[in-house]
C-alpha cells in the first residue's frame, strides 16, 4: 500500500459516503494501516549524524520521485525510510569499508552475516581492527576498479567491530601506525552486533522497533534474517564509492526524471572534528552545488546542516529539527548543544504539503 493509494482511497470513501468528516476519519485509519504494513529497516550499526528521525519529513517533500540520489550514504537512514516502493536509487560514500558493506549485504547477506556473527572479545577487536586497517588501500583500489566487487569477511568484521567500538576511529590508521587500545562497548549485555538488531516477529508481522531477545539458540539466524531483509530492499540500489559529486551529473540525476537529492555532507569543520577529505571545504562546495541547481524543476533537493551554516536563497524552505545528539549528548560536549541546531533546507521545487499522513 502506497501513500498515493491511501489518499485516493480516502477521497473515494469521502465522496461515497457524502460526508466531509469521512475525509479526516479515513486519513487517520489509512495512516495507521500504512504504518502497520510497512517494514521499516535500519542499518545494523551506529552511525554519527544519521537522519532516521527526519526520513518521513524528507519523503513528504520529495514525494514518490522516480529517481533518488544520496551522495553521502552513511547509514542510508533516509533511503531505508522510504514509505513507497523503491524505484531508481543511487547511493555513494567515500568510505570504502561502508560501500563494501552495503555491496556485500546486497550480494550475499547470509555469508556476510556469518562473518559478522562473533562474540564480543577485546583481543579480537584490536586484532581485527589492525587487520582491517591494513586492507584499506587494497579494498579501496578494488572497490573503485570493479563496481560489483565486495569482500564478505571485511564487511562482516567491519560491522561486527563498529557495533563494539566506542566513538570514532574504527578502521582509521593513526599517523604513527600504532593503533590505540579500545575497550569494547559493554553496555547492552555484551551483545555486540545483536544489540543493533530489532525484534524479528513471526511471518507477516514485519520488523518491530525493539531490541531482540536472543537466547542461546537462534542468534546467527536472527542476523541472517535481518541482513536478508536489507538485501531485498537494496537489491536494485546502485552503490558507488568516491567523491560526492560523481553521482550528481545529469545522467545520474534529472536525466532519469524528477530526482530527489538528499545532501547530508559532513558539517562545517568548525563545528566538529569529523573530516571528509584533505584540503576540501565539503560543506561549502555542497551548498554551492545546491544553490546552483535549486531552480531546476526536475530536482528536489534537501540540504542538511546546522543553524547558520548555510545562507540559502529565500525561495528555499528551512525546517528545524532535534537530533539525538550521539555520544556527545552523554556529556556537556558539542553533541548535546548541536542536537538542537539541526536544519534541513528544501529547494523551491520540493512539495509543500498542507497535510501529511505522518502528522
Amino acid at each position: 500500500m502506497t501513500i498515493n493509494h491511501c489518499r485516493s482511497e480516502q477521497l473515494r470513501c469521502a465522496e461515497q459516503f457524502h460526508d466531509a468528516g469521512a475525509r479526516l476519519g479515513m486519513n487517520d485509519w489509512f495512516c495507521e494501516e500504512f504504518l502497520m504494513k510497512q517494514e521499516m529497516l535500519k542499518a545494523p550499526f551506529p552511525w554519527f549524524g544519521g537522519k532516521s528521525r527526519v526520513a518521513d519529513l524528507v519523503w513528504d517533500r520529495f514525494g514518490d520521485v522516480p529517481n533518488y540520489v544520496e551522495p553521502f550514504a552513511g547509514s542510508l537512514a533516509v533511503l531505508l525510510g522510504r514509505p513507497t516502493p523503491a524505484r531508481t536509487e543511487t547511493v555513494n560514500d567515500l568510505d570504502c569499508y561502508l560501500a563494501n558493506f552495503w555491496r556485500a549485504i546486497k550480494d550475499n547477506p547470509s555469508t556476510t552475516a556469518a562473518w559478522a556473527d562473533w562474540p564480543v572479545n577485546e583481543a579480537d577487536l584490536e586484532a581485527r581492527h589492525q587487520w582491517l586497517v591494513d586492507q584499506g588501500d587494497s579494498i579501496k583500489a578494488q572497490i573503485k576498479k570493479d563496481p560489483e566487487y565486495c569482500d564478505f569477511r571485511i564487511a562482516g568484521w567491519w560491522v561486527w567491530g563498529l557495533c563494539q567500538w566506542i566513538g570514532d576511529g574504527w578502521c582509521v590508521q593513526r599517523g604513527d601506525g600504532n593503533q590505540p587500545g579500545q575497550l569494547p562497548h559493554l553496555g547492552t549485555a555484551g551483545m555486540g552486533i545483536k544489540r543493533r538488531l530489532p525484534h524479528l516477529g513471526d511471518a507477516g508481522r514485519g520488523i518491530n522497533r525493539k531490541l531482540p531477545h536472543l537466547g542461546d539458540a537462534g542468534r546467527g539466524e536472527a542476523i541472517q534474517e535481518y541482513f536478508a531483509a536489507l538485501s531485498a530492499r537494496l537489491h536494485r540500489v546502485r552503490v558507488a564509492c568516491g567523491e560526492w559529486d560523481r553521482v550528481l551529473g545529469e545522467s545520474v540525476t534529472f536525466g532519469q526524471g524528477v530526482t530527489g537529492v538528499f545532501l547530508d555532507p559532513p558539517y562545517d569543520s568548525n563545528e566538529h572534528s569529523v573530516t571528509y577529505s584533505a584540503d576540501s571545504n565539503v560543506s561549502g562546495d555542497v551548498r554551492q552545488w545546491a544553490i546552483e541547481n535549486g531552480d531546476n524543476g526536475e530536482l528536489r533537493i534537501a540540504l542538511c546542516g546546522y543553524e547558520g551554516e548555510h545562507a540559502m536563497p529565500d525561495s528555499w524552505e528551512c525546517i528545524a529539527w532535534k537530533a539525538h545528539g550521539g555520544y556527545g549528548s552523554q556529556s556537556d560536549g558539542k553533541g548535546r548543544a548541536n542536537s538542537g541546531r539541526e536544519r534541513i533546507w528544501f529547494s523551491p521545487h520540493c512539495l509543500r504539503l498542507q497535510w501529511s499522513l505522518w502528522s
